[in-house]
């Protein structure tokens, strides 16, 4: 049977491993800022109404993964722009 220090100690651990985990989820939640022009303001969808944060990130992950191979290597406003947004 195990120690009450090893069990605290693995608790402990755990513990460190989650905490580590939460940070990391939430640093990526910043990630859009580091790609190209982060900023949602200033885009407008073809309706004329600004996209929702949903909508933009979507845009955002598309861009990022290569959906469209015209924009492949050019910055990120050519792919926002091939996909429906304008700047206003």
């Amino acid at each position: 049977m195990m120690s009450r220090f090893a069990v605290f100690v693995m608790l402990g651990a755990m513990l460190g491993v989650m905490l580590g985990l939460a940070a990391c989820e939430n640093s990526d939640a910043t990630g859009l800022a580091g790609f190209g022009s982060g900023d949602m303001q200033g885009w407008r969808a073809p309706s004329g109404k600004r996209p929702s944060r949903a909508e933009y990130a979507a845009v955002i992950a598309a861009c990022q993964d290569g959906a469209l191979t015209r924009t492949r290597g050019k910055p990120l406003d050519a792919c926002l722009a091939e996909l429906g947004l304008r700047r206003e």
